[in-house]
């Protein structure tokens, strides 16, 4: 299968579904059947190599050392397929199953979706499902594992587009995902961390972005928490399908309790990278005043906002050289009171590099611009005490019910920040005195004027045609009066 028809096969998978499951919860059934199918496939593969290794020694075969996942006696895609009354029962006791024979990587991983509730999944439901899974062999060598990260990928943005109610809980526009792994410029090695991994797309960026320069992305390390059991669960999906081994996605609230932590502090990165959940009202404030981990580094944000807790958190959570990007409400750049008071302590501590606003309307689910604000421990010496602010809020494709931000829009604002030079009406390199001249409110507006040329006349021109207007409008009223006066003669 190529991708189109690889992608048009996983989406049909989901219509089957249409009716009885709303379309916000086909992830919950789709993206574990898609995983079970590709384990089951890739371990016949092994199954078969080993065979043939073996000259048809079965249990030779069968041993764990040849296969990735193992695979229990009766929890086989196949065993499930054979089954025709309580389906749902018998994928729900092979999920288990799997689960438990490889606690180690995928424990907890197809999330808790009620299979046996026949109500709303109906055995002849069930079977169709299967059935439409079974036409493709999706083993390694029948569809490659990029392919199949791909089609995985449209498979979340497909079920976005479908739900399109709060979809940016799960989803990031792959164009400003592609911007931070920009920003970012990870290298192999490293060390990346999201605090809010979602289905894992941002982690995946900075996969590509080594991709893309040659580098090897095998070398890096790559950490996330995620809140939302469902999408954590396709997070580590998403990763076994990309080929990814070296990661660690842990489920749980990242502001109350962190998943990674050394015996001094908050386990650090070398780069920090997110799209927290938008002005979090319940984040968990009545302990940030005595973290236990330190991350109130610039002081307590509102009880209702937890926008400047994800900031402190992803500070703490920089290494030495560390470096962060971090997608925010536009509110967060100049909201007062607390929050206020944070980001002058972040501003006097020099850690802010960068401000870029975003265009409107680009995110599921909300019309907000955001912005993106970019941080780093040990900043350049040229820039030190210099914030840039990077007005990008006409770099958008204006659609009918959403905007998009498109490649040429990515390479501008990118282009600009590497720069880091002034341009008019639109990037400007302000220094500490200035931001502090305006109460440390980093509104891009106040940093970044737009200079409108009107092309009006000179006052003198405009008064020359003024009495040019005057003196034809006399003319043609005096005409106006003649010709009424022959009427009325």
């Amino acid at each position: 299968m190529n991708l189109s028809q690889l992608e048009q096969y996983l989406s049909k998978a989901a219509w089957i579904l249409k009716g009885p499951v709303d379309a916000s919860d086909f992830k919950v059934y789709i993206f574990p059947l898609l995983f079970f199918k590709r384990i089951s496939d890739v371990y016949d593969e092994e199954y078969a190599q080993a065979l043939k290794e073996s000259e048809g020694d079965e249990e030779y075969a069968q041993l764990t050392e040849f296969h990735r996942f193992e695979i229990p006696e009766g929890c086989h895609w196949n065993d499930v397929r054979e089954q025709t009354t309580n389906v749902g029962l018998a994928i729900e006791k092979a999920l288990r199953g799997i689960e438990q024979a490889n606690q180690n990587h995928l424990y907890g991983i197809f999330g808790d979706a009620q299979w046996s509730n026949k109500n709303k999944l109906s055995d002849r439901l069930m079977v169709d499902l299967i059935e439409h899974f079974s036409q493709y062999d999706l083993g390694s060598q029948q569809v490659e594992t990029d392919l199949l990260g791909q089609a995985y990928e449209y498979l979340i943005k497909h079920f976005a587009d479908l739900t399109n109610k709060k979809a940016g809980e799960f989803y990031t526009p792959r164009s400003v995902v592609h911007l931070l792994g920009l920003i970012l410029d990870p290298h192999q090695g490293e060390t990346i961390y999201d605090p809010a991994c979602g289905t894992g797309g941002m982690l995946l960026e900075c996969v590509n972005h080594l991709r893309e320069n040659d580098e090897d992305y095998r070398t890096l390390k790559l950490y996330g928490q995620e809140k939302n059991l469902t999408s954590s669960s396709i997070a580590r999906m998403n990763m076994f399908l990309h080929d990814i081994e070296d990661f660690q996605i842990y489920r749980g609230d990242t502001l109350r309790n962190p998943a990674f932590f050394e015996a001094d502090g908050l386990k650090t990165f070398d780069c920090v990278i997110a799209n927290p959940p938008f002005s979090l009202k319940d984040w968990g404030a009545d302990v940030w005043a005595n973290d236990p981990f330190g991350r109130n580094i610039a002081g307590v944000p509102p009880k209702g906002n937890g926008d400047m807790a994800w900031v402190q958190h992803m500070i703490s959570s920089m290494n030495a050289k560390g470096r962060m990007a971090v997608v925010l409400p536009h509110g967060a750049l100049f909201r007062k009171g607390a929050e206020g008071r944070i980001r002058q302590a972040l501003l006097e501590q020099d850690l802010l590099d960068a401000v870029i606003g975003l265009g409107p309307n680009i995110f599921y689910g909300t019309p907000l611009a955001p912005c993106i604000m970019v941080f780093k421990k040990s900043k350049t010496a040229g820039n030190s005490k210099k914030v840039l602010f990077i007005d990008g809020s006409d770099q958008i494709r204006v659609g009918r019910a959403q905007n998009y931000l498109e490649p040429e829009h990515v390479k501008q604002l990118f282009s600009w920040f590497q720069d880091g030079a002034e341009v008019e009406n639109y990037v400007h390199l302000a220094e500490m005195d200035e931001i502090q001249e305006n109460d440390f409110n980093l509104n891009i507006p106040l940093y970044v004027e737009k200079i409108i040329e009107d092309n009006l006349p000179s006052v003198e021109e405009a008064l020359a045609d003024l009495k040019q207007a005057w003196s034809e409008s006399q003319k043609a009223e005096e005409r106006f009066k003649t010709i009424l006066k022959g009427f009325l003669i």
